[in-house]
């Protein structure tokens, strides 16, 4: 308080009365209280910052930071799954394996090579072995069958293809429309196996290649080249494949490592898929940056979410708020409470249940956190504060450029003021979340998608200032008076269904193919004590055409499971004056009640067949006595 002494008294209460006019007191009531959670997370973030330009001094890419673990680390696990354990050693040595052989192929710096397979080791050893070799690799959701497929193989560009054994008869459906310079490597659990037509023995080629080390290549990858693309489905249209760079895979891992309080000891649990962001990027990058151990899972089991937690003594468990409400709604177990899980983190959970799971699995701390893969505008709740998804901060806003503008609801298209500037959002004033765009910089970057069209859209321009350039997420987020932040909704046609972003306009195009090219509507909904909107579409159907069985087994074969829809209703008719939009938003306000609707509605059943939905059944589902 010494400046007190210089300054005067008298010129010190004026300085701090002007002070109290502009901001009020209440400020600094807030700044008090939110003190710890800022500079905590600021700390963190500077962390983040000084290893992050560190590596990019050095032009590490992800496959020499992790070959500073191999060397800490040889014999430690670094991935364990149901049935293999593998050490840092016996991983590098695979993906040495793998960067040799498509050395060896042909495969140099720039091309792109599509992985398809489930969780199990061989994934992360695979993309990291081809990276090696400055090979880019699209990391395909395993879900996608017949026109989803083929379209996730051509927007990444890529020149081959690698699939597990798993999955040959899903590549053999497509394969006549795959383009024929696209090289398929099947890769079998053992070598010498059949594989499908035209493909490569992949597992039997890689045993004749070194493993100690990787043959020297003409270009060596650099901290900013691609490293893999991963595929998220925006407001419309297929599956778009984003693109992650060494830097940028660096920024994730690291950033959720250093703000939830990561340590090396930790034992990360996931059984989310690898091909997204989550399992892929924020748990695996656990092991391979940071030296820990990570336990995945083929498929995720709510039963068995725990006991494989006290089984591989996890202190670290991951999650998406669908999941935790199926594990919430498990018989008790003895698992509940004797794991060594300190911490869960993860997106999506609802603050309806999330003190009741808090409470009955004994979990110290949750790390609730908010992102786009392809987007910048990344935010994490560092203190468990309940229903919240990060905050920004109320004393220093600027230090972490993301912002709430006012929008509409409907478009997400930001509302602009009389300078032709967009508008920040008031404390409780829900707004369309962007994060500001720094060329360089890369917790500020933006780099988009593979199709140059679809990042467009994703861009705002001049945003505070004419000139300047912002992330626009197409979330709708409210921020109270200390700054937590909260999901309200998604802007546009996209629903979340199972953790999943389905696209409206993808949906209706295949269901409208299926049932006959009909005219179709499709539209998210609401049930009780479920997480996220099931699908529901509306099928103009007056002459009841439309078979069921023969609709219900076409579907499975063009729409991954999560975005086959839950409801349907055979529209008799159709309100030809009004546009196409209303009448879709009229359909979703009715939702699924039989009673108020004539049209004949069905939902899908355990099975994947259509039911009728009667008054009964839709009593049940309000009850929770049917789930989906």
């Amino acid at each position: 308080m010494s400046w007190l002494v210089t300054v005067g008294p008298a010129l010190a209460v004026t300085l701090i009365a002007l002070l109290v006019s502009k901001v009020g007191w209440r400020w600094f009531y807030i700044a008090a209280v939110t003190s710890k959670r800022d500079l905590t997370a600021l700390w963190a973030y500077v962390k983040l910052l000084r290893l992050t330009k560190k590596y990019e001094r050095e032009n590490l890419t992800i496959a020499d930071i992790f070959q500073i673990q191999v060397k800490q680390n040889p014999n430690k696990l670094a991935i364990i799954s149901e049935t293999q354990q593998w050490t840092f050693r016996q991983l590098d040595e695979f993906s040495n394996r793998i960067a040799n052989l498509f050395h060896a192929q042909g495969f140099k710096k720039g091309d792109v090579v599509g992985l398809l397979l489930e969780n199990r080791v061989e994934f992360v050893g695979i993309w990291l072995g081809l990276s090696k070799i400055g090979v880019i690799t699209p990391l395909i959701n395993t879900n996608q069958r017949g026109p989803s497929l083929v379209h996730s193989i051509n927007v990444a560009h890529c020149s081959s293809l690698i699939f597990g054994e798993s999955f040959s008869e899903a590549v053999e459906d497509v394969r006549k429309d795959i383009p024929t310079n696209v090289t398929l490597y099947q890769f079998n659990e053992e070598p010498n196996k059949q594989v499908i037509e035209m493909a490569k023995d992949m597992t039997t080629l890689l045993e004749t290649m070194e493993k100690h080390k990787v043959i020297s290549t003409s270009e060596r990858p650099n901290h900013n080249d691609r490293l893999v693309y991963i595929y998220t489905s925006g407001t419309t249209g297929l599956p778009k494949a984003a693109v992650i760079s060494h830097a940028r895979y660096l920024f994730i891992a690291a950033g959720i490592n250093f703000t939830m309080g990561f340590r090396q000891e930790d034992i990360f649990y996931t059984p989310l898929p690898l091909y997204h962001t989550a399992g892929g990027i924020m748990s695996i990058g656990q092991s391979v940056l940071f030296g820990s151990t990570v336990v995945i899972r083929k498929k995720f089991s709510a039963s068995g979410y725990f006991a494989d937690c006290v089984k591989f003594k996890a202190t670290v468990g991951q999650y998406i708020g669908e999941m935790a409400r199926y594990i919430l709604s498990t018989p008790p177990s003895p698992n509940d409470r004797t794991h060594q899980v300190r911490l869960i983190f993860g997106n999506g959970l609802r603050p309806q249940i999330w003190p009741q799971f808090v409470e009955r699995f004994n979990i110290p701390k949750v790390g609730e956190f908010y992102g786009a893969t392809e987007g910048n505008a990344n935010i994490m709740n560092n203190d468990s504060t309940v229903g919240a998804i990060g905050f920004v901060s109320r004393i220093l806003p600027q230090v972490y450029p993301i912002s709430i503008l006012r929008a509409d609801p409907d478009t997400g298209v930001p509302i602009r003021g009389p300078d032709g500037l967009c508008q920040l959002c008031e404390s409780n004033e829900p707004g369309v979340f962007i994060g500001k765009i720094v060329k360089g910089n890369s917790s500020r970057e933006f780099l988009g998608y593979v199709d140059e069209k679809a990042s467009a859209k994703k861009i705002v321009h001049n945003v505070f200032r004419k000139g300047d350039m912002a992330f626009l997420s197409g979330d709708l987020l409210v921020a109270d008076e200390r700054g937590y932040l909260f999901f309200k909704d998604r802007t546009g046609d996209t629903f979340r269904w199972k953790g999943e972003n389905v696209s409206t306009s993808e949906v209706e195009a295949q269901v409208s193919n299926v049932a006959g090219y009909k005219d179709t509507v499709v539209y998210g909904v609401c049930i009780p004590h479920t997480e996220g909107r099931a699908g529901m579409a509306a099928i103009y159907d007056p002459n009841n055409e439309v078979n069921l069985n023969e609709f219900a087994d076409k579907l499975a074969k063009v729409l991954p499971t999560y975005a086959r829809p839950q409801f349907l209703r055979f529209l008799t008719k159709i309100d030809m004056t009004g546009t196409f939009k209303l009448r879709k938003v009229d359909l979703q306000k009715e939702g699924f009640d039989p009673k108020p609707i004539k049209d004949k509605l069905y939902y899908q059943t355990s099975k994947g067949r259509y039911e009728l939905l009667t008054p009964e059944i839709f009593d049940k589902i309000n009850r929770h006595e049917l789930r989906f």
